[in-house]
């Protein structure tokens, strides 16, 4: 009875929230900010298409669906290293972990930051460079609970600390993750997965970089501050459903499909496979669609929308189950040469 109230709530809540998340479109798509959140930034999971938002497992589900986390045995600690647009010097570094807590609860946490490298600064006076660099931070840290509600319900949630600058001017921010996973079948082969991601206030920039000193016709030195101008987070809702096919020993190929309702760019849906061999090999693919995804014209993301990818796993001890793993992905994109993500975990 417990477990159908926490589903009967979840589901109500979900319902309330997604058509005030449903009313925004793509032409709102200026009006968000912190864009990066919805960038992800592991390998083995996007090289799914971020499909599986009903079977991710472990320290990735952080991302994805945080419900994910709660299947962690023991211990899960990875590291990721992301070439965005291969070529244009952009790196994304993330790490997470993930600690089985209590009976049925799991602690984790995780920091993305993004590295832009140095960036020419430029002036009203001097629009070629004044000889000088500056660097972009941004950086999100992330700390989640989850849980085993039962053999077939998980849950969790996360609270995220956004934090975006420049020398001269900053933001800050906090938004919230909630996802469910249900398990069914007589092999548990079947799930379902819902979470909502990026709920939180508006953010502004603030700083000296806002403001400007200038001379009155009287000839008075004044300080001018430019009014701040609020942005809202790229919040979403996300549902998915897999199934694990096994074909044989040691031999499973798992199926799964999702759909994101985004609340200020377009709606995407995906669909990913991942072929496994025992606990050594993992390959992945999958595409993620929407609107004008195939149209050159039209479409309004740098992405085409095909991934793939793989992980290899390593023994640790057979006894204990624990492995040492090493993921790729590759997203294609329209220009540039990809993004291109390699990581390591260890599981215990």
């Amino acid at each position: 009875m417990k477990n159908i109230t926490l589903i009967i709530i979840t589901v109500i809540g979900l319902t309330i929230i997604a058509p005030k998340m449903y009313a925004g479109n793509e032409e709102r798509a200026g009006e968000a900010g912190a864009s990066e959140l919805l960038f992800n930034p592991w390998a083995a999971s996007s090289g799914f298409g971020n499909a599986n938002v009903a079977s991710i497992e472990g320290l990735e589900g952080i991302f994805l669906n945080v419900a994910g986390t709660a299947f962690t045995n023991k211990t899960e600690l990875g590291f990721t290293y992301t070439d965005y647009l291969s070529g244009a010097g952009i790196g994304i570094n993330s790490f997470a972990f993930s600690q089985h807590v209590g009976e049925s609860g799991t602690l984790s946490g995780g920091v993305v930051a993004y590295d832009f490298g140095d960036i020419e600064r430029t002036t009203v006076e001097l629009p070629d460079g004044d000889g000088t660099t500056f660097d972009p931070s941004y950086t999100n840290i992330t700390l989640a609970y989850a849980r085993e509600f039962s053999n077939s319900i998980y849950g969790g949630a996360a609270i995220k600390v956004i934090n975006e600058g420049v020398s001269n001017a900053k933001a800050t921010g906090v938004a919230i993750d909630a996802g469910i996973q249900y398990v069914a079948g007589e092999n548990d082969q079947l799930r379902f997965g819902i979470t909502m991601q990026n709920v939180g206030p508006t953010m502004s920039f603030k700083g000296d970089g806002l403001s400007f000193k200038g001379y009155t016709p009287s000839g008075t030195l004044q300080t001018i501050e430019f009014r701040e101008r609020e942005f809202e987070l790229p919040s979403l809702i996300r549902m998915g459903l897999s199934y694990d096919i096994f074909l044989a020993e040691d031999h499973n190929l798992l199926v799964a499909a999702a759909f994101t309702s985004n609340s200020f760019t377009k709606d995407n849906g995906h669909l990913g496979f991942e072929y496994g061999f025992s606990n050594y090999l993992r390959l992945r693919g999958g595409f993620i669609y929407e609107k004008d995804i195939f149209s050159e014209a039209d479409r309004e993301t740098i992405f085409t929308g095909f991934n793939g990818g793989l992980s290899v796993m390593i023994p640790i001890n057979k006894e204990s189950g624990s492995r040492f793993a090493v993921d790729y992905s590759y997203r294609s994109t329209e220009a540039f040469d990809g993004v291109h993500s390699i990581g390591a975990r260890i599981i215990l």
